[in-house]
């Protein structure tokens, strides 16, 4: 869409405006009917300053509509990306299946692979393991970073209710290293629903790995040429 001219001069002056004459330029652009997004583009501002000065700026069905328009994908966007997808998953697996011959020799592999086939997730774009045992999550911490160069690491607690989360959290954060990763959101599981009287002290743990879409593939892949790599495949009698 175009913009009128005097705006248009005020965007490129930003940096000389004042901080009064900034927000003046923030509710203008919106009022000629930017989202909050192309208005960050043409000026760096924050979207929760920009919500502030805008609040009393009420846009148009038809601005709207415009808006929502300008945000629809192109006819065929979304299958062009999922077939983009398929084709970088397919050179994701294929490199995994050339790494197996070599990896099966390294111990550290051998062990994380197979500790993975049997207590890893295997949702698909998941990668995590969840134990009771801090020396079994050490391993797969270090495997993921020996061998699939994880974004970083979430932990999650699975806890009984009368277990105190803020020393499960201190004790889980110190057995695992894992000292900048996030906690989600804790489960309590609540008395009277089947759980043991006693019950573990600091719960379960699961470590999670960060954007793992490309990680799973490639363990998926690892996984599944190892069987055939011992001949573990079902065969018909």
């Amino acid at each position: 869409m175009e913009l009128e001219v005097a705006v248009l001069e005020r965007v490129r002056a930003y940096k000389s405006l004042s901080r009064w004459e900034r927000s003046e330029l923030g509710k203008d652009l919106r009022r000629q009917g930017l989202s909050y997004g192309e208005i960050m583009n043409l000026i760096p501002v924050k979207k929760s300053t920009l919500a502030t000065w805008c609040r009393d700026v009420d846009l148009t069905t038809d601005q709207i509509s415009a808006i929502k328009e300008r945000r629809a994908p192109a006819p065929g966007y979304r299958r062009n990306t999922n077939a983009r997808r398929l084709q970088q998953i397919e050179l994701i697996r294929a490199a995994a299946r050339r790494q197996v011959p070599t990896l099966v020799g390294d111990p550290l592999w051998l062990a994380g692979i197979v500790l993975y086939w049997a207590e890893g997730a295997k949702s698909r774009g998941h990668v995590s393991m969840a134990n009771t045992d801090p020396r079994v999550l050490r391993l797969f911490i270090r495997w993921t970073q020996a061998f699939l160069n994880p974004a970083g690491f979430s932990l999650h607690l699975h806890l009984h209710e009368g277990n105190d989360e803020t020393a499960a959290r201190v004790y889980w954060r110190n057995a695992t290293a894992l000292y900048e990763a996030n906690f989600h959101k804790t489960f309590i599981k609540p008395k009277g629903t089947g759980h043991r009287k006693n019950h573990l002290k600091h719960g379960i743990c699961t470590v999670k790995v960060r954007r793992a879409a490309d990680s799973w593939n490639i363990i998926m892949e690892w996984i599944d040429v190892l069987a055939v790599h011992f001949d573990l495949e079902d065969h018909d009698h």
